[in-house]
């Protein structure tokens, strides 16, 4: 069992790759539980797609790619908020179609700029290319932004579950709406190394979503979700080393296999564990 668990580490692509994967899966399921409590989820793909742009002119204009992603990421949100404050557009009607446009136009512009990029690497990752500056790059951006959500936690929860209050009691709502929106970008940025563009929206997403399930409180349900989410990404590269499984698909499909188990076997809301006729208990925080 010992020389199961040793075999991997013994190459450096893998001790890279689990590194990472634990960075990302600490990070993505604490972002993620905001999408998950204002009902946002959906934005999550919309940003992991609407970098695309973003890469392919930052390559084309050789600077960082990664600040390509970015903002184009954040543009994509302004857009979504922009349609939302001007027009009788429901949000997840602004989100769909920004999500099309966004996806098209990255498309097109990798295609007319002739980039060098390689579409299957952005879209579905290659965990197994992380290199030593990859992982104390992911590594810095994680701890920057959970030192940020530990600073910011409760004007983050009392926007998250009530905006209009507060407003009402002076909070710069629109700096916190941003400021997270700066966050989910950066985090779905990280990840795509890891799993890519489509699959980073598991880690993000799946998670929070399981620890959901088995919690009632925010702050349980950012711990739980980290907890799930290394679980998921260790599992995953396991997985991937000893059945010659693609990483990012492994690792989603671990995401789910918990998710699943959690929707079957939850104390509060499994399918099978329930009490009759209880109503779905909602995710809150300690005062």
């Amino acid at each position: 069992m010992l020389n199961w668990l040793l075999d991997p580490l013994g190459y450096e692509f893998m001790r890279h790759a689990i590194a990472v994967g634990i960075v990302v899966g600490i990070l993505c399921p604490i972002i993620g539980s905001y999408l998950i409590v204002q009902r946002m989820a959906l934005l999550g793909d919309v940003i992991a797609h609407a970098v695309l742009p973003g890469l392919a002119i930052a390559n084309f204009l050789g600077i960082e790619i990664l600040l390509g992603a970015f903002v184009s990421g954040i543009f994509s949100t302004f857009l979504i908020a922009w349609i939302r404050s001007q027009t009788r557009v429901k949000v997840d009607a602004a989100m769909a179609l920004t999500f099309s446009v966004f996806f098209a136009l990255g498309i097109t512009l990798l295609t007319l700029l002739n980039s060098r990029l390689d579409l299957k690497e952005i879209l579905f990752g290659d965990i197994l290319s992380v290199t030593a500056v990859d992982v104390w790059r992911t590594a810095f951006i994680a701890v920057l932004l959970l030192i940020l959500v530990k600073l910011f936690f409760k004007e983050l929860l009392f926007y998250t579950f009530d905006r209009f209050g507060a407003e009402a009691v002076g909070l710069p709502v629109n700096t916190l709406y941003f400021g997270l929106m700066a966050a989910i970008t950066l985090t779905i940025i990280v990840g795509m190394k890891t799993v890519g563009v489509v699959l980073v929206i598991s880690l993000l997403i799946g998670p929070a979503i399981t620890a959901f399930l088995l919690v009632k409180e925010l702050h349980l349900m950012m711990l739980l979700g980290s907890l799930l989410g290394v679980i998921s990404s260790t599992s995953g590269m396991y997985l991937s080393y000893y059945l010659n499984l693609p990483s990012g698909a492994a690792i989603a499909l671990v995401v789910f296999t918990l998710f699943f188990l959690a929707l079957l076997f939850s104390p509060y809301q499994g399918l099978l564990t329930r009490p009759g006729g209880s109503r779905r208990p909602s995710c809150r925080t300690r005062n």
